[in-house]
């Protein structure tokens, strides 16, 4: 699969292989060393797994971005690795032109999910925030950060914890597209939050806190 996959990318006239690694130790330690754009990262592997790997890359190379490309679909395994900032998260089922794409995406700074994992990683968010903690308790620093929100700018954050995108947002406020994403951008910015993937997962966390 790794070599299928460097071959794969090596064809793209606008990215190189830099390097491949056969667990996440490997992964950080090549990655310190040739600083590539983006990490295609799988999870369980022996030795050190691809979240602790990819925890290391974000500690230490920040501008590098990671895409978990994996067979395993275990939402809480999904939760903690885009706790960790990673940029994507991939089935390895997805069809080759998908993966390239996704690439892309990360290397742009956007975020890749496979729709129908976003329903899933929700889910598991409420799961886990209802066993860490008692119903809608948010932490110290998460309530002031709610406070500097605008009260459109907390309706859009329930919105995007139900997994709506810009434009379904949009809609049904009865606002235009791109005043929905400029609400978007300036509610994460706020929060002090990476993305939006990050923000769904606030927003089901603050799921008590909204008007």
């Amino acid at each position: 699969m790794r070599e299928g996959l460097a071959a794969l990318i090596g064809l793209e006239p606008d990215m190189d292989v830099v390097g491949t690694a056969v667990d996440g130790r490997d992964a950080y330690a090549k990655a310190l060393e040739r600083r590539p754009d983006v990490v295609l990262m799988d999870i369980r592997m022996p030795g050190m797994d691809g979240i602790e790997g990819s925890r290391l890359i974000i500690k230490h190379l920040p501008d590098t971005k990671i895409l978990i490309l994996t067979t395993f679909d275990d939402a809480e395994l999904i939760v903690r690795v885009l706790e960790e900032g990673v940029h994507g998260y991939l089935l390895k089922d997805m069809p080759s032109e998908a993966i390239v794409s996704a690439i892309r995406t990360v290397y742009n700074g956007g975020t890749v999910l496979q729709s129908d994992i976003t329903a899933m990683l929700l889910q598991e968010a409420k799961k886990m925030s209802e066993r860490s903690a008692p119903p809608h308790l948010l932490r110290a620093s998460d309530s002031a950060a709610m406070e500097a929100l605008t009260e459109r700018e907390k309706e859009i954050l329930a919105l995007l914890g139900r997994g709506l995108n810009n434009k379904e947002i949009a809609s049904l406020l009865v606002i235009t597209e791109g005043t929905a994403k400029n609400h978007v951008s300036n509610l994460i910015a706020k929060l002090g939050l990476r993305d939006r993937t990050q923000a769904a997962l606030f927003a089901v966390r603050a799921q008590g806190s909204f008007p």
